[in-house]
């Protein structure tokens, strides 16, 4: 078996696709899978590091809502599409799994144009074009909200990394606070604004962490690897303040944190949920809103906070995220909120669902 999956441009189309993948040699080593890319995208970088082999085709971006420029895709998708089809064609392709991005379309198209078998995740709560056009032509459609818009659409959550999905938090925190050198005892906030960071979630800890640290509460600050790094004097017998540039292990940055204050984005509210981390959500105030309508379900199931970015201050994070972390009772409640919300076996789902969609091709 051989399949071609088409998620690239960003980690939150990336990560899914990849988790699927090796989700799918757990199932059977021998599956062979190749992953449609472009040269602009991280999946130049993120899928030759995990071992799978990148296939590129040239990026033809789509624009986010319905526009005049929509009238022109047709025209410029043509390359793409062919240059799709011939990978589908040299690794006899079975399916191809979409994820959204720039690859999706042209894989979902040429998919179309070969008989060969589509299924689609949307991650977002609101789906993206390409997803919208690739699940009229699919044998399945996976969601990763109960309330998602696509027709026929099964929700089954995110597909994540292995080592977060079956992370237990409770047990590696020694080894993770160790790693990070906070004290093993204390409430830790982490705080990330993804892998780039972000400057207004980085400001605003900044200058609240010495009232966050004067009432006890520790804090472990992925700034982002192109940011500036705050100058930090821990004084003796108070809570630490560890910033770093960058965190490779997610799963010990969870593990370590009682809370974390970060971003929306699709794939950070699904492994919060599922390892049970509540949190405190600042949506991108750019794009269409699907931050927001991420972070929506699991802050209505008392699993976390939400507040505008325009809304966050030091004030805003003195005022609602420094109780959480003083009430052990509440911090249980919200973890517990968390974790029944997510989803851990994800990735499984979709494997299943790309097996029945193949078997089904193949007795049609």
């Amino acid at each position: 078996m051989h399949v071609v999956l088409a998620g690239g441009g960003t980690a939150g189309h990336i990560e899914p696709a990849l988790a699927l993948a090796d989700a799918l040699r757990r199932a059977d080593p021998t599956t062979g899978i190749t992953a449609l890319g472009t040269e602009r995208g991280l999946e130049t970088r993120l899928v030759p590091e995990r071992g799978y082999e990148l296939a590129l085709i040239p990026a033809v971006p789509l624009p986010r809502r319905p526009t005049p420029e929509l009238i022109t895709v047709p025209g410029r998708l043509r390359g793409t599409i062919k240059a799709a089809e011939q990978v589908m064609e040299r690794t006899k392709a079975d399916c191809v799994i979409g994820f959204g991005g720039y690859v999706a379309l042209p894989g979902y198209l040429a998919a179309k144009r070969l008989g060969v078998p589509i299924v689609v995740h949307e991650a977002n709560a609101r789906p993206g074009l390409a997803n919208k056009i690739g699940s009229r032509y699919a044998s399945a459609v996976a969601v990763s909200t109960p309330d998602s818009k696509l027709r026929g659409a099964r929700y089954i959550g995110i597909p994540l990394r292995h080592t977060i999905a079956t992370l237990d938090r409770a047990r590696v925190r020694p080894e993770a606070r160790a790693a990070f050198r906070l004290d093993p005892n204390l409430p830790t906030l982490l705080v990330s604004g993804g892998s780039q960071g972000a400057r207004r979630l980085n400001e605003v800890i900044q200058q609240v962490a010495p009232v966050l640290q004067r009432s006890g509460i520790q804090i472990l600050h992925a700034v982002g690897p192109k940011n500036e790094m705050p100058h930090v004097d821990n004084m003796p017998g108070m809570p630490p303040y560890v910033p770093v540039p960058y965190v490779d292990r997610m799963d010990l940055a969870y593990a370590a944190a009682d809370m974390m204050l970060c971003r929306a984005g699709a794939m950070t509210v699904a492994e919060l949920s599922a390892v049970g981390l509540p949190a405190a959500y600042v949506p991108l105030p750019i794009g269409n809103g699907e931050q927001r309508l991420n972070a929506q379900p699991v802050v209505k199931a008392g699993g976390g906070l939400l507040v505008d970015d325009a809304e966050l201050t030091p004030q805003w994070v003195q005022n609602n995220v420094l109780p959480v972390l003083a009430d052990p009772h509440r911090l249980y409640e919200m973890s517990r909120a968390a974790s029944e919300f997510g989803r851990r076996d994800a990735d499984d789902l979709l494997v299943g669902m790309v097996y029945e969609a193949i078997a089904a091709r193949r007795q049609a």
